[in-house]
């Protein structure tokens, strides 16, 4: 994974009455006089308050800032503002974000917006190869005074991610070490209070090249189903009745034919009954070496399609498990002859934004916005960073696919980000 107007004021035209030369002195003329002002006040009245927006509609949408027409001064004056109602959810489907320990802001932001998801996963954990055992390392990362905290305030899953570090060839190629890893993770939910894990492992097996072994593939496939079963033979200390959880992380496919390494419809089909949800990471679309949109929306929407396909029964049965990935994070690319550049964050976007003061400009094509500027050393870049509108339209995708939504990450965003969730 990655390291990402103003409303026009209200009011019509004023109508003004001037006084008459002539004095009105007939009942019938003062009666006519006041109903003319009483009609008048309630059309202002109505009219007023059907050009409000409503009472529950998000600050960033009261605010006119959900647009193409973005710009850098409003970003730098609105980005910390929100709605003072911050416990109401707008996105209806599941919503998990995740949380570094190298980004400490997450953990505040988590405890802040607490009940606009409904799964936290800080990443935390690794099981690890030592020599021909297994080990599973990162509770020293678990904060349990901050789970303590969560728990008191909202009903938000707290599932840490687990990276499976471990040789395919030890933990795969035995029974004995498959049980063992699946053993180790459970007693740590049991022992921390967790709701279940985030499990990371397909892309660390493509890397080995093994996924291209029917085997092997099979094998992978296996594990993960019997790590979701033994998690949902426990019961959540939390919520009466909930079972322990599994969220597995997959990348989309790398082109729009599925290459063997690649994690398909049948392998989603596959894993549907034991895997409680998919965090599909649809960012990371262009490098340095590549310079462009972080997640051009018709790329999500062809992802989309090769999981799910096109039949309504299929796409309605398996669309609410998938958790569409959502940059928080952005990339400042140099266009220079040595290309480089990478991965920046809020700050870092302010911080570029307060200094140059660029134009920001919209891309129809991927749905984003970007800019350029040129550093101090005379370098071109092209900055690409989410802004409210590109977010409003893949939260708008997902919702049509009826898709949850999985955050990366939380401590990399804007504060205004949140209120359209």
């Amino acid at each position: 994974m990655a390291k990402k107007r103003s409303a026009p004021s209200g009011g019509g035209r004023e109508k003004r009455v001037e006084s008459s030369t002539g004095r009105v002195n007939s009942a019938g003329g003062r009666r006519k006089l006041v109903a003319f002002f009483v009609v008048s006040s309630i059309i202002a009245i109505v009219t007023y308050r059907f050009r409000q927006p409503p009472p529950s509609e998000p600050y960033v949408y009261q605010r006119g800032l959900v647009t193409i027409h973005a710009n850098y001064q409003h970003v730098l004056a609105e980005n910390s503002k929100v709605s003072q109602n911050t416990s109401r959810r707008h996105y209806t489907y599941p919503v998990l974000g995740y949380i570094t320990p190298w980004n400490s802001q997450g953990y505040e932001l988590a405890k802040r917006f607490n009940s606009k998801f409904t799964h936290l996963s800080p990443v935390w954990y690794d099981l690890k190869s030592q020599q021909t055992s297994l080990v599973l390392e990162g509770r020293h990362h678990a904060d349990r005074g901050w789970i303590s905290e969560l728990k008191k305030t909202g009903e938000t899953l707290i599932l840490p991610r687990v990276v499976l570090e471990a040789s395919p060839a030890v933990l795969l190629g035995k029974e004995k070490q498959r049980n063992k890893a699946i053993n180790l993770i459970v007693t740590e939910c049991k022992e921390m209070g967790y709701d279940g894990i985030v499990l990371e492992s397909w892309s660390r097996w493509a890397a080995y090249g093994i996924l291209h072994d029917p085997n092997m593939r099979n094998l992978a496939l296996h594990f993960v189903k019997q790590l979701g079963d033994a998690l949902h033979s426990i019961r959540s200390e939390k919520i009466s009745g909930q079972k322990l959880q599994l969220v597995y992380v997959i990348g989309p496919p790398s082109s729009e034919k599925l290459q063997e390494h690649d994690f398909g419809p049948k392998d989603l089909e596959t894993l549907s009954e034991a895997v409680d949800g998919f965090s599909l990471m649809t960012y990371d679309f262009s490098n340095p070496h590549n310079p462009g949109p972080n997640a051009p929306l018709k790329w999500i929407r062809i992802v989309l399609q090769l999981l799910l396909g096109t039949s309504g029964n299929r796409a309605q049965s398996l669309a609410p498990k998938i958790l569409l990935g959502i940059n928080f994070y952005g990339n400042d690319f140099s266009l220079s002859r040595d290309a480089g550049g990478g991965a920046i964050i809020g700050r870092d976007y302010l911080t570029i934004l307060e200094k140059h003061r660029p134009e920001l400009q919209w891309d129809k094509n991927s749905g984003e916005h970007f800019f350029f500027y040129t550093d101090d050393k005379d370098i071109k870049h092209a900055v690409f960073y989410p802004s409210l509108k590109s977010i409003s339209l893949r939260l708008e995708e997902a919702r049509t696919w009826g898709c949850g939504i999985s955050i990366w990450e939380i401590g990399q965003g804007l504060d205004y980000f949140f209120d359209l969730l």
